[in-house]
């Protein structure tokens, strides 16, 4: 009796034991599988994370660089600005003088002409001009 009643008992305390044991080993591999599928998803954002941030990097010193030659080139189209303006000024100031300088060489010329073509002027060619020398 109480032997193999003390027998049936630690049977049925392995087997349930045992039960329960493979329980708990399916439930701890399906945990594993969680966490390394965890772990791999994780991993996979690291690594885009990581790429958008050479990405970012490599945009920013582009920009960088694209805004140093901007100011540059900002630089240099303003300092030809104002050598321009300069030389446009010099170019007015040249066209004003020529513009002066023509008008008074015209009214020069005008009154040349007014000299030239007066009765006075008409006067002494004719007394000076010797018809006898056009033979």
């Amino acid at each position: 009796g109480i032997l193999r009643q003390m027998k049936e008992t630690f049977e049925s305390n392995l087997s349930a034991a045992q039960k329960e044991e493979l329980a708990n080993q399916k439930a701890y591999e399906d945990l594993k599988a969680a966490k390394e599928a965890e772990i791999a998803a994780g991993q996979a954002q690291l690594d885009t994370k990581q790429q958008d941030l050479a990405s970012t990097d490599q945009k920013l010193a582009q920009s960088k660089q694209d805004i140093e030659d901007t100011r540059n080139t900002l630089s240099a189209e303003e300092q030809f600005l104002l050598m321009l303006k300069e030389k446009c000024s010099m170019t007015d100031n040249e066209w004003a003088e020529r513009q002066k300088t023509r008008q008074q060489e015209m009214e020069a010329v005008s009154k040349a002409l007014e000299v030239i073509s007066g009765d006075d002027a008409h006067d002494l060619f004719t007394k000076t001009f010797n018809p006898s020398l056009l033979q």
